[in-house]
């Protein structure tokens, strides 16, 4: 049997060797970003969300927290938070899952079968029960506002440009630091 760390480690290289991006957080294994696509022939086809993944010390025996970064109208998706609300996920995670069940089956069966009797965003289970074709259009609308691969990539460069101005910020040091440093 090998050590959670191990398996964490090998989960993450295996998810890295698919086709999906992966982002790490400050160099970590243990949190990232995944660049998640709608399932094709679904409402949400041609979406493309950043999806936060973060691992417990004690995974895989205790599941991982999955959030969309980027808006998603589902009913069973916070819409603010990009909480999820996903049984397999939430109560009856297992060991033998994998990050890749995550992507390759569990969020595209979310995305495919919504449940509105358990919603977390009650209006959008409200709308799918009450008339499916504006629930439809709204996802659709959604999809096309804030889940382009263009806005996932141009987010990501400018975080990266936040993080590069941070540095150089710390690196500048004003004449009153400097002459404070030599003692004048």
């Amino acid at each position: 049997m090998s050590s959670p760390s191990k398996r964490r480690d090998m989960d993450v290289m295996k998810l890295m060797m698919t086709d999906y991006k992966v982002e790490t957080i400050n160099d970590s294994v243990s949190e990232f970003f995944v660049e998640f696509n709608g399932p094709p022939n679904s409402l949400y086809s041609g979406g493309v969300w950043k999806v936060r993944v973060e691992l417990p010390d004690a995974y895989p025996y205790k599941s991982p927290s999955i959030g969309f970064v980027n808006r998603i109208y589902h009913p069973n998706i916070d819409e603010m938070s990009g909480s999820v609300c996903l049984d397999v996920i939430n109560q009856t995670w297992s060991p033998m899952f994998d990050l890749i069940n995550i992507f390759e089956v569990f969020l595209p069966q979310l995305l495919l079968y919504p449940n509105p009797t358990d919603p977390l965003n009650g209006e959008a289970a409200a709308l799918m029960m009450r008339d499916r074709k504006v629930y439809e259009q709204k996802v659709k609308e959604h999809c096309a506002r804030y889940a382009k691969p263009e806005d996932i990539r141009g987010q990501q460069e400018e975080e990266e440009d936040d993080a590069e101005e941070a540095s150089d910020d710390e690196d500048y040091k004003s004449s009153e630091d400097e002459m404070e440093v030599e003692g004048i």
